[in-house]
């Protein structure tokens, strides 16, 4: 199967969105505390810098609204190729990340040749289930 949209999160939820992190927000934290060598950081901050100068900044991540972004799987391999050192400092540091394929990644609000931004879902209604079989 084709897959037009990828995204590279982890397990924790990032506080703004209350969504899973992205790669770059997993990345940030690790430096934020002071988890990373200096040495990764400067790479991060390398790879950070070139996706700052190469790819469009989503107006609606400007606006700090609740939006995700996702690459376009049909234009990220110079992108997926970049982001690579990345993984490799999240495997380093025992960080867990995951690869979410999807062709529904949700309500696009913002789009350029490389990625899309969605809005991020409501919040999770959980309903009472009755206990037992019946």
């Amino acid at each position: 199967m084709h897959y037009k949209y990828v995204r590279i999160q982890g397990l924790e939820l990032a506080e703004n969105t209350m969504y899973a992190k992205g790669v770059f927000s997993m990345c940030w934290q690790l430096i934020q505390d002071d988890k990373m060598e200096q040495e990764d950081a400067d790479l991060f901050r390398e790879i950070d810098d070139w996706f700052r100068e190469n790819l469009p900044w989503p107006t609606p991540c400007l606006r700090q609204e609740k939006v995700v972004c996702f690459f376009k799987t049909e234009n990220t391999e110079e992108m997926l190729k970049m982001i690579r050192p990345a993984l490799w400092l999240l495997e380093r540091y025992n960080h867990p990340y995951y690869l979410v394929y999807t062709n529904t990644p949700g309500e696009i609000v913002y789009e350029d040749h490389y990625q899309v931004a969605v809005k991020v879902p409501g919040v999770l209604q959980i309903e009472k289930v009755q206990q037992g079989w019946a």
